[in-house]
């Protein structure tokens, strides 16, 4: 009901992202009045944006163990009741052509908007209200809750923030959640960017001079974490599957451990070289493996390219270490500003896993890249802003 500029909502979602649109469609096929208010000047930008334009909606293997938290348990609740079948069978009602590219990531054949169609077209179906250009102000915490947007006063029942994180500044996220979370006394996790590319400084960024554009498939570890997939070199340091995964393991003045050749035992490989072509020189030996502007570059830096039959053993096992692992220690990453993620968030102790509700402030929710629970690469932090957007639309 409404009284001039005084709106009664039973839900009002704060951010019209992934997981906010979940929410509101699964609260809005309940019967619930729900009200999304983004201060952006469209919906889904994140989604839009992801996946080259295509949007890896979901991943197919998606299990608890694909996140980080400080609590790795919090995510199975919402995770087991809102699975990436249940999305799939989302996409296929609404004809969304869609691929597999590899390891369960499954991406739009045409455009990421289709993803945004679909969940505009559910929230018009459920009676869901978006609108964009709405920044708001929380005026009184309830039930009824109290919002300021433009010259409207709204009321609701059920407040649910889904605001993101601080990743990707210039398509207008902000720290409005984390702000929230920490001016009502609830703990934050510490944030920092993940799934982000490395940078090199001084030595190191000279060393890879060159070789902007190669790609290597590699094993790749950082703190307790490995990943086989590709590394690639950049003008600032090094991006790509691998080190967008390791970078939310790692952290400031450890290294990374590549190994260029995971395949290979290049130790006998270059024995049976020597014994089986002698007078074959180093750099075609391993041109047969590597891209040749990586291998010239190596050997410039720290190999002695000569016939295989003057490499000894010893010498052969520091050609190696060159490579099984090539360890690098970057200087930082590229920041929330090519982040893919935000790590970290408001911390799950203060949330129901089942609801997502906030336990001292009823009425209150947190969802999706807000909360301390972030995704591998490949799909996987979109499954967690369905999972989470759907958990919090059954309770609301």
């Amino acid at each position: 009901m409404t009284h001039g500029y005084d709106i009664r909502q039973h839900v009002v979602v704060i951010g019209a992202g992934a997981a906010g649109l979940m929410c509101a469609l699964t609260a809005g096929a309940r019967g619930r009045r729900v009200l999304v208010l983004d201060h952006a000047n469209k919906v889904g930008k994140k989604i839009l944006m992801s996946g080259g334009g295509r949007c890896n909606f979901t991943n197919m293997y998606s299990t608890p163990e694909n996140f980080l938290s400080a609590n790795p348990h919090f995510c199975k609740s919402a995770l087991s009741r809102y699975t990436p079948w249940d999305f799939i069978a989302l996409v296929e009602k609404h004809d969304v052509p869609y691929h597999e590219k590899k390891l369960g990531q499954l991406f739009c054949d045409r455009s990421s908007k289709d993803i945004v169609a679909l969940l505009l077209a559910e929230c018009d179906a459920a009676g869901v209200e978006v609108r964009t250009h709405s920044p708001v102000e929380i005026e009184q915490l309830g039930p009824p809750h109290r919002l300021k947007t433009g010259p409207e006063t709204i009321h609701c029942e059920s407040l649910v923030i889904a605001t993101g994180g601080y990743s990707i500044p210039r398509m207008g996220a902000t720290g409005f959640g984390f702000d929230l979370a920490r001016s009502l006394g609830l703990a934050v996790q510490p944030t920092r960017a993940g799934l982000v590319p490395f940078v090199f400084e001084g030595r190191k960024l000279a060393q890879i001079e060159g070789l902007a554009g190669v790609s290597v498939d590699t094993l790749s570890e950082a703190g307790d974490a490995v990943f086989r997939e590709n590394i690639l070199f950049t003008h600032k340091g090094l991006s790509g599957p691998a080190m967008l995964q390791t970078s939310s393991y790692w952290q400031p003045g450890e290294p990374v451990a590549i190994d260029l050749l995971p395949d290979l035992d290049l130790l006998e490989h270059l024995r049976s070289e020597r014994r089986q072509r002698p007078r074959t020189y180093l750099r075609n030996v391993l041109g047969e493996f590597l891209p040749r502007r990586l291998v010239q570059r190596w050997c410039e830096l720290w190999l002695n390219d000569r016939p295989m039959a003057e490499i000894g053993d010893e010498e052969a096992a520091a050609i190696v270490a060159r490579f099984k692992p090539w360890r690098v220690w970057p200087a930082d990453t590229e920041g929330y500003r090519t982040a893919e993620v935000t790590l970290g968030g408001v911390d799950t102790d203060a949330l129901s896993s089942k609801t997502m509700a906030c336990r001292d402030y009823p009425g209150l929710y947190f969802i999706g890249e807000v909360v301390d629970v972030t995704g591998h690469l490949g799909g996987h932090n979109f499954q967690w802003a369905w999972a989470s957007g759907h958990a919090a639309g059954l309770a609301v």
